[in-house]
């Protein structure tokens, strides 16, 4: 789940991975881009008709289309790694907007499972989005054996 997602190229590698992983993208709006813009299109190359995506109004409404299900918030200011959950299917891996990372509020609300962080080197601010999400989708994946994997 990409939370107000800003530049189209990540949004269109989302694409790509949960095209090839089997996963659901949700992308939460405001987008900062068109889902018609050629970058994005480009990126995503002809994974877009492969993939299942939902665009939600907000936060909220993603939660309850989704249902009950663990929500784990990728920050870089949390102290547990990505690798120390047990995922379960259906599960929500949530990161926030390019610029900022997820909002305090947001990474702190009540529904929020755990908050989560990617080892970086010490004088690392950040992880590209796209390379973010797709080392977590990859862990929970690995987790369950790449289920569905050809």
């Amino acid at each position: 789940m990409l939370y107000h997602p800003e530049i189209p190229p990540n949004t269109g590698n989302a694409i790509r991975i949960a095209a090839n992983t089997g996963c659901e993208l949700h992308l939460i709006e405001p987008l900062g881009f068109s889902l018609d813009t050629k970058r994005l299109r480009r990126a995503g190359l002809d994974y877009h008709e492969l993939a299942t995506t939902h665009v939600h109004a907000d936060l909220a409404a993603a939660l309850r289309s989704i249902g009950p299900a663990g929500v784990y918030a990728f920050t870089t200011g949390a102290t547990r790694r990505y690798t120390d959950v047990a995922y379960q299917p259906g599960d929500v891996l949530l990161f926030g907007p390019e610029s900022v990372g997820l909002p305090h509020d947001v990474a702190n609300g009540e529904y929020i499972t755990d908050r989560l962080k990617l080892p970086m080197a010490p004088r690392s601010r950040s992880i590209n989005l796209a390379n973010a999400a797709s080392i977590a989708v990859y862990e929970a994946w690995r987790q369950h054996g790449f289920a569905g994997a050809g």
